[in-house]
């Protein structure tokens, strides 16, 4: 499987949102909460030091940056770990992948898309996908 997904022929899917989550074993309590507790407190300061006004913009402007540029470094980063830890052995892609929270995809030689999720069987359909192009899948090959 890290054959193909090294060479981009099966693509990993993580559910970001499961992963992020106190009990996941790639969740990280500071990335989330830190940077939160610090834009209302750099708002509450604000709002009791200067003005009602202030305290709304800095809040405001706190969000923006939370939307904009941390969301998406921990996704970002959540994808890595949850996907470097799921690879490590077949047990951890098998605990995962019975709580649903991975998926693969693939698109064949010919055009063909092929999705794998929970209720299917992922062994089966890394042993469909051919090796490479030209190849014969797994099955063929043995």
């Amino acid at each position: 499987m890290k054959t193909l997904l090294d060479s981009e022929r099966l693509k990993l899917g993580v559910h970001i949102r499961k992963m992020n989550s106190p009990g996941s074993p790639v969740y990280r309590y500071g990335e989330n909460v830190w940077p939160a507790a610090a834009i209302l407190a750099a708002s509450f300061a604000a709002t009791t030091l200067v003005h009602f006004y202030v305290g709304g913009l800095v809040l405001a402007a706190g969000c923006w940056w939370w939307i904009a540029k941390v969301q998406p470094k921990i996704k970002d980063g959540v994808f890595e770990r949850a996907s470097g830890w799921v690879l490590q052995s077949e047990s951890h892609f098998d605990m995962m992948w019975s709580k649903g929270v991975l998926s693969l995809y693939a698109e064949l030689p010919d055009g063909t898309k092929r999705a794998a999720t929970r209720k299917d069987d992922w062994r089966a359909f890394i042993r469909t996908m051919p090796l490479a192009e030209g190849e014969p899948s797994w099955e063929e090959a043995a």
